[in-house]
């Protein structure tokens, strides 16, 4: 199912389905939200950015020191590093990297 919204209430995240019902309630604990799409949703804590699916489910811890998160799209997002825009897929593999002048 995809995402359609993520909502922070007080302590808690609460992922909505394209149908506008609740499938996963997440600790706000776990990180502050920085972006969501269809697929998938990063929250960052510390020096750590994770990657969550659908589900709820981490699947990938990359280090906050590749990038400052800058937005994410379809199955893709953005990291700006220095003077450079780098594009990561959902899987966190870098596919992209372009002058961010």
């Amino acid at each position: 199912m995809a995402i359609s919204n993520i909502e922070r209430k007080g302590s808690w995240y609460e992922v909505y389905n394209e149908q506008g019902k609740k499938t996963k309630t997440l600790a706000a604990s776990l990180g502050e939200l920085e972006g969501f799409s269809a697929h998938f949703f990063i929250l960052s804590k510390g020096a750590w950015y994770e990657l969550y699916d659908e589900s709820g489910r981490k699947y990938k811890t990359l280090a906050k020191s590749i990038g400052d998160f800058i937005s994410i799209s379809g199955n893709t997002f953005v990291l700006r590093n220095g003077a450079w825009l780098e594009t990561y897929d959902n899987t966190g593999k870098k596919i992209n990297t372009r002058s961010a002048r």
